[in-house]
């Protein structure tokens, strides 16, 4: 068997077990619990904004808020593993959405800019993670998330910064994405901006307890549809 031979049989054997563990039961489940803890988060957020725009206080939502939350139940620190699981599952499935192709987007325009979004989508769920380890591990989320904070400043501050933070929220979640873009495009670049900045902004705006409302329960709503599409996932084979 020649060189070129082989090189081709080993591509098709990597390309093989790469789809193999891409439709694989533990893969599935990953995505299920990612699905989950992403609608648990939302739906804390919600809550948390809900609070606020009724005039009982607490913090504005952000996602590092809403894990602090968590962590506050009964069962917090389960709670807050599952959340640490789920954010690796939603990073990993953002990756495989994007590289792997499992939902079929294929390579046109169109499905490169949806799989460029996944890609995006993974990296937003993965700056998560590292401070929520370090908040299990004893350290407030303030100072875990303070080198978060930093790389989002350090985006913010080129020529580029405000763009592509717009461009980041624009492919995450529609109303979600388009207040993270409202708020890029009004924020100070040396400010870090985020879903706390973001709907403190929105505050501040004419009827912005209303507005504030009506993204709480937006962000409910989403919350909710994404923990049903954890019941709801199944992997499809292309035909």
């Amino acid at each position: 068997m020649s060189a070129t031979n082989r090189t081709i049989g080993i591509k098709a054997e990597v390309k093989k077990a790469g789809k193999k563990a891409e439709f694989s039961p533990l893969m599935e489940a990953l995505t299920r619990v990612g699905y989950g803890v992403r609608g648990l988060i939302y739906i804390t957020m919600g809550l948390l904004a809900a609070r606020v725009a009724l005039g009982k206080g607490g913090a504005l939502a952000s996602p590092l808020a809403a894990i602090a939350e968590i962590g506050k139940q009964p069962a917090g620190m389960v709670l807050l593993w599952v959340v640490l699981l789920g954010l690796v599952s939603y990073t990993l499935w953002g990756v495989v959405r994007a590289l792997l192709d499992p939902l079929h987007k294929g390579n046109d325009m169109k499905g490169l800019v949806e799989r460029c979004g996944f890609l995006v989508s993974a990296f937003g769920y993965a700056i998560l993670i590292l401070p929520t380890y370090g908040y299990i591990k004893g350290s407030s989320l303030s100072s875990s998330g303070s080198q978060t904070q930093k790389l989002i400043t350090s985006i913010m501050v080129t020529p580029w910064g405000r763009w592509a933070i717009g461009i980041i929220g624009l492919v995450v979640l529609a109303v979600v994405g388009g207040l993270i873009s409202f708020g890029a495009y009004r924020a100070n670049p040396s400010q870090p901006i985020g879903m706390d900045t973001a709907l403190a902004t929105l505050l501040h705006q004419p009827y912005g307890i209303w507005l504030l409302g009506i993204v709480a329960v937006g962000l409910i709503a989403f919350g909710f549809y994404s923990m049903l599409s954890a019941l709801w996932f199944r992997f499809k084979r292309q035909v």
